[in-house]
């Protein structure tokens, strides 16, 4: 009964359920980014490289010709723009969500009243001498 509990401790943390949402928000954020790469952004990169698609590109490193072996370099270019885009977009987000969560202006509590009278004979002695 003890793992039990620990277990079930350790999922009503909010750390964990806050890591599940992350993961599940991270995934179709993932697959809307993935979507605007490869269906907006490349080929609008494409005709300006020239009609050129980056995810075809190939390497043939061997095989028949029925057959090729194939390094597919232009993959990793289609992914590497992909984790660009959602780099950039997540440090859009935060910036955002930092924006919007300004520390609250720190309230400085009124000092009491005989406190302020004995600031105030401290700074008139001060200047007496």
């Amino acid at each position: 009964m003890g793992m039990i509990q620990e277990f079930r401790t350790f999922i009503y943390r909010g750390n964990a359920i806050d890591l599940a949402v992350g993961v599940i928000i991270g995934a179709a954020f993932g697959k809307i980014v993935s979507a605007l790469v490869g269906s907006v952004l490349m080929p609008v990169l494409g005709l300006v490289m020239g009609g050129i698609e980056l995810s075809q590109h190939a390497l043939r490193i061997g095989g028949s010709a029925a057959e090729p072996v194939l390094m597919k370099y232009g993959e990793l270019l289609q992914a590497t723009v992909d984790f660009l885009v959602v780099a950039f977009c997540v440090f859009l987000l935060v910036k955002a969500i930092n924006v919007i969560r300004k520390p609250a202006p720190v309230e400085v509590p009124e000092s009491p009243a005989d406190v302020r009278l004995l600031t105030e004979i401290r700074d008139l002695l001060e200047r007496r001498s």
